[in-house]
This record gives structure tokens, sequence and C-alpha cells, in this order.
């Protein structure tokens, strides 16, 4: 699994040269879910690929913008699933946008996600890398990745990242909203889920919220290569992720641009989530 951290970590800085480029044009195609590619998606995509195809202990690749899985080694052990550039929607804003990888034991389950990590490409090159143990934090300076410690979310932050179009929230989410903004909660929403989780992350609690809707009834982030990374690096750092409902890390994976409605911070925001959605039937 290491080997397959390093890959990561060297991927990084290429993927970083490739948005400095600033190559923001769209490619006319569409991947799995329906969103329409930019060139740097597919480029993004093909780099990831061909670097973890590479490696002998990847059994499995999905990516966000494949249909299907593909396998590199099927005597191999480890599969991971990534989206290779979160967030690709703001490039042309200029706004910060990252990479998220699962990596998971044989499978693609839930039950079997053994290590996340995600890059965050900013003012700085960052990474995160969670694993059964820690949630650490790395810097890129001087051509290597330096750790800047661990992160951990407190029992209750004071950020509030609500995503999705307001109009189209259930009454029970948008009571949930209402009540943060009432208790002083900051409002925090880029449009890039990685740097919006990492902010949370960053700066020690808060809540990250993605709502169903009626025009995506299951919700719209995927929980393949998004949701579940996620979900297990903000329960190792201390918090939790929730559908709502129920815990993403117990969800099933019906296929593999299955998606779901999300929430997820410290605990006693995730907390207030559930005690106020838990009879929304919406």
């Amino acid at each position: 699994m290491q080997t397959i951290i390093q890959t990561i970590q060297q991927c990084a800085p290429r993927i970083a040269k490739l948005l400095q480029q600033g190559d923001a044009r769209k490619s006319g195609e569409h991947n799995a879910s329906g969103d329409e590619q930019l060139a740097l998606d597919v480029r993004a995509d093909c780099l990831i690929a061909d670097a973890f195809k590479a490696l002998p202990c990847v059994r499995m690749i999905a990516s966000e913008e494949r249909e299907n899985p593909e396998y590199a080694n099927e005597s191999a052990r480890y599969c991971v699933a990534y989206d290779p550039l979160d967030g690709s929607s703001v490039v042309a804003c200029d706004f910060a946008v990252g990479s998220i990888f699962g990596i998971y034991d044989t499978d693609f389950r839930a039950d079997r996600l053994v290590a996340a990590a995600y890059i965050l490409y900013g003012f700085a090159l960052e990474l995160v890398v969670a694993t059964n143990s820690v949630v650490e934090h790395f810097r890129y300076q001087n051509d290597s990745f330096v750790s800047l410690g661990q992160l951990q979310l407190a029992k209750k932050g004071k950020i509030n990242a609500p995503g999705g179009t307001q109009k189209e929230w259930s009454s029970a989410h948008a009571n949930f909203v209402a009540k943060l903004f009432a208790q002083g909660y900051r409002l925090r929403y880029s449009g890039a889920m990685v740097a919006d989780l990492h902010q949370i992350l960053k700066k020690g609690g808060g809540i990250f919220s993605y709502p169903k809707s009626d025009k995506a009834p299951h919700g719209k982030l995927r929980l393949l290569f998004e949701l579940l990374p996620f979900a297990f690096i903000y329960e190792k750092a201390g918090g939790a992720a929730i559908d709502g409902k129920v815990r993403l890390l117990d969800l099933p994976v019906a296929h593999t641009h299955a998606t779901s409605a999300a929430y997820l911070g410290s605990i006693e925001e995730i907390a207030l989530a559930q005690q106020i959605l838990g009879s929304d039937n919406a």
C-alpha cells in the first residue's frame, strides 16, 4: 500500500503542472456521470491511470472519468478508485481544486476501504493521507512532501459549507442549515469539495453538506470516488460522515458511479443533522 501512496505523491506535482498551464478548454465529451469533461479532466485521468496500472500491487482501478473499472493485475491485492480532478468546473476561476483517492482491499466495497488520500492544488501543493492509525498532512517543498503533522477535528466547529441549490433543499435540510447560521457558523463554500473539506479539517471543525433533491433523489456526489474516501478521512480525524441518517461507510456501493447525499463534519454537527433529518421523508 505504501507504493500506492508514493505513486500519489509522484502524480501530484505532475498534475499541478498541468493546472499551471491553464488549459480550461472543454473536451467535447461527457463522463459516465453525465458531467461535461474539460481537457484537464481527461489528461489528469490518463496520467493517474497509467501510473497505477504500472504498479504490480494494483488489481483494479476505477475513475470518475471512466464508465467501468479496469483490471491492471488480476492477481494483485489493491483496488484504487479516484476522482482525478475534483472541482474542475471552477478551474477557470483559479480556485483551489483537488484529486481524491480511495484504496480498497481486493474489491470496491466500503468495508474494504483501508486508506484514503487527497491532493489540494492551491497556493501550496498539499497532500492528506489517512490510514488506520492517523490522518497526516503534507506540503510539497523542495521537490518532496514534508509532513506538517496530524489533522484532528474538534467535537464542534464554526464552518458551514452547504452545497446544492437552495430552492431544491428539503424543509428539513433548510432548517438544519438555518440552525447552524443562527448559532454563528461562518459560510465557507467554494464549489470544490476537496478545498471545502480541507478547510474544515485544517480549521479543526465544522460541516460540509450536499443534500438529496428532486433532481438528484439519491444525492449528487459519488460514493466510490468522493464520499467514501472522505468519510474514511473524517472518521479517522475524529469526525463523522452520514447520508443524513446512515453512516456513509455502511452504505452499499450499488454500482461504480452510485451517488449519495452527504454530511461530513465534527460529531456535534453530525448529531444535529441526524436529529433534524432523521424523521425527514423528503
